[in-house]
């Protein structure tokens, strides 16, 4: 980004700069207008990271995205400054910014815009953006560091350990998406059906955020994969080895990996399907295979590396 600011319409006025904090840098998150920008945003950002959320009160997304970086400011120990700036009373800044569409970030180092995203983007990748342009890393909330242990947790096997931390970062943190969901995972291990839908009914129903649809579809992939409806793998390994091309049989072996936490084999066998007879059970194992990446997320590396094998596979 290369916006130049100049003063015209844009200097403080010396008494704006005693009020509101404008000239305190000790403080994480202010509001700004068009004649305290520059000493809030442009001549801030000398010193700190300052992040200049264009925002108005009709916006829904705004919203949901202003206490996300409200939260990570205030974590930053003064790395971070957040200055909003409601575009309906002050839009001369977003029209030199050439916004479009609300709401709109942009961070501003060295006086200079250098970054920016539209929309409510989750928590995870407004950290990821702020992290690019820091030299340290943004300190964990308590509730940060309690789901990393775990997750860490989880990913050994120990569900009892993952359960409790899982709660206690909901303890500080009654609406984190990401521990409702981790919670919500953590009982599915355990095989616990009904605490995982009893803790995903009480996230927010509308809430896109892409680890609480991971976990809620993992929740409707749980009544597949249950041991009492697939039997033993073992058999569908004999029939397998009988007939190579009984896509039934190798269909249950995939839900059944799904099932027993072998993520790699389960999508393996479904591609298989795929490669062997695409409109097998009219498309069944394509199907599959999109739920199992919304249970598994979009990022996850074997998710990507599958969906580039089932494109190939389809439009080859």
């Amino acid at each position: 980004m290369s916006s130049e600011f100049t003063q015209d319409g844009a200097a403080p006025h010396q008494e704006d700069t005693m009020l509101g904090g404008a000239g305190d840098h000790g403080a994480s998150v202010i509001d700004v207008t068009t004649e305290t920008f520059m000493a809030e945003v442009i001549e801030a950002s000398q010193d700190r990271l300052v992040l200049l959320d264009l925002w108005a009160p009709w916006c829904g997304p705004c919203k949901q995205l202003t206490p996300v970086l409200e939260k990570l400011a205030a974590q930053s120990d003064g790395a971070v400054s957040l200055a909003k700036m409601n575009i309906d009373e002050h839009p001369a800044v977003a029209q030199q910014l050439q916004v479009q569409s609300i709401p709109a970030v942009f961070a501003f180092k060295g006086g200079q815009p250098v970054d920016g995203f539209m929309g409510a983007l989750p928590e995870s990748e407004v950290k990821k953006f702020l992290e690019k342009h820091m030299d340290d890393a943004l300190g964990q909330s308590p509730a940060e560091a309690l789901m990393e242990t775990a997750a860490e947790a989880l990913a050994a096997g120990q569900i009892d350990d993952a359960v409790e931390c899982y709660g206690a970062a909901l303890a500080q943190e009654p609406e984190n998406p990401g521990a409702m969901a981790g919670l919500a995972h953590s009982h599915l291990a355990a095989g616990d059906m009904d605490a995982a839908q009893h803790v995903l009914a009480a996230a927010p129903p509308h809430d896109n955020d892409p680890a609480l649809a991971s976990a809620r579809a993992a929740l409707a992939l749980a009544g597949k994969t249950a041991p009492s409806d697939l039997g033993d793998a073992a058999e569908f390994l004999a029939a397998l080895n009988k007939n190579a091309n009984d896509h039934q049989a190798r269909f249950d072996l995939a839900l059944a990996h799904h099932g027993g936490g072998r993520r790699e084999a389960a999508l393996d066998e479904l591609l298989e399907i795929v490669a062997r007879q695409r409109d097998w059970n009219e498309d069944a194992a394509r199907k599959q295979l999109l739920e199992l990446f919304d249970a598994y997320g979009a990022q996850d590396e074997l998710v990507v590396a599958a969906r580039k094998r089932l494109s190939s596979l389809l439009f080859s």
